[in-house]
């Protein structure tokens, strides 16, 4: 039997912004979760020099673990041993090298909805069972350990993400350390995506290490770091799970590209120009929870970090994929369908990325008020 894997709409989405630009059409993408910037001015420099002199082949940099291995004694006060670090082509390898590594096929794996669409169809893909936590504004659309301490019958695991996609919703530590309790009493593996650490306005994202050691964590460099388009992210696995996850890589991806290896370590030291981009970022936020609410929009989960604005549309529909198709046509702004991330409730809802420069966050805003407004009154 072939596994059913549902569509990702904001692709369909994009493509029909594409098709309009390729027209002439005027196009803001707000579709997907990446940053309109590129990566650091020093890891491009570098990556130049390396294409220069370096022939490149199949290579996995000793030296970029070892970053990555400090990078979690200085942002969460937890030791990583350069080992337990797999570098890998983004984190969606990432994430399917540790749902391999962890579950056999008919396991039950427990997720928040909405969630990132890729969860949910990933996990059809290799065959194991999505079980959906229906996670409203009364939970800030997130996993809490109520909510997991509840499932009947107990899963075999569980992902986390915080900061959220769609919502951007970030899990408090006190309640980030209680899930982490329930799952170890229980023997709840879990999977922390980790990839949007880095984009908070507030208090920072606490790491599920801090409270559960042998948690698998998923991480990138596409988002904090700008990176998405050089595929490359990481796995920190516990001792236990090294040579499987090695096994995996080297069997089915071989090595991250030797340019991007080379210029993510670069990355970790531009700090100053990366943390300019979420500046920009909060700038935007502001702009949109600000705009939006006026439009009727105003249902929004708490954008805690990421770059996310998901907000109820039901005022105005309740097939957001035709929503967001309608929405494009009309004013040239590429949102992302809630039925992406929530098959039962996201039909109200839509998601708007504010990964953009702030002029197009602005010109976005002046060309959907009017849209918006003249439905209200119709």
């Amino acid at each position: 039997m072939i596994a059913e894997v549902e569509p990702f709409h904001a692709i369909a989405v994009s493509r029909i912004a594409h098709d309009m630009e390729a027209a002439g059409a005027s196009v803001i993408h707000m579709e997907f979760g990446q940053p309109s910037t590129g990566a650091p001015a020093k890891a491009i420099a570098l990556a130049h020099a390396v294409l220069d002199s370096e022939a490149m082949g199949y290579w996995e940099s000793v030296a970029l673990k070892d970053r990555i291995a400090l990078s979690y004694a200085e942002n969460y006060g937890v030791t990583v041993e350069r080992e337990q670090v797999i570098l890998t082509c983004g984190a969606s390898p990432a994430f399917v090298m540790a749902l391999s590594c962890l579950f056999r096929p008919g396991a039950r794996i427990a997720l928040a909805r909405p969630g990132y669409v890729a969860y949910r169809n990933s996990l059809k893909a290799m065959y194991l069972e999505p079980v959906e936590m229906d996670c409203g504004p009364a939970e800030r659309f997130q996993v809490t350990a109520a909510a997991v301490e509840a499932l009947d019958p107990v899963p075999d695991g569980l992902i986390v993400a915080s900061p959220a996609n769609p919502t951007g919703t970030i899990i408090e530590p006190a309640e980030l350390a209680a899930i982490a309790e329930v799952c170890r009493r229980k023997g709840i593996k879990v999977i922390s995506d980790e990839i949007y650490h880095g984009l908070s306005y507030g208090a920072k994202a606490a790491s599920m290490l801090e409270h559960l050691p042998d948690a698998v964590i998923v991480n990138s460099f596409s988002k904090y770091f700008s990176m998405a388009g050089w595929r490359l992210g990481w796995l920190v696995v516990p001792a236990s799970l090294i040579d499987a996850a090695r096994a995996r890589m080297g069997s089915l991806f071989l090595t991250p590209p030797v340019l991007a290896q080379k210029a993510g370590l670069m990355a970790f030291e531009c700090r100053d120009e990366l943390d300019g981009h979420v500046a920009t970022y909060a700038r935007n936020r502001a702009i949109l929870l600000e705009a939006l609410p006026p439009m009727g929009l105003g249902r929004i989960a708490p954008p805690d970090g990421a770059f996310y604005i998901y907000a109820d549309a039901s005022e105005f529909t309740d097939n957001s994929l035709a929503l967001c198709e309608e929405l494009l046509r009309d004013t040239g702004v590429a949102t992302a369908p809630g039925i992406d991330f929530d098959p039962v409730n996201g039909k109200r809802f839509i998601r708007f990325s504010f990964a953009v420069s702030t002029p197009l966050v602005e010109e976005a805003m002046r060309r959907i008020g009017p849209w918006f407004a003249a439905r209200r009154k119709g």
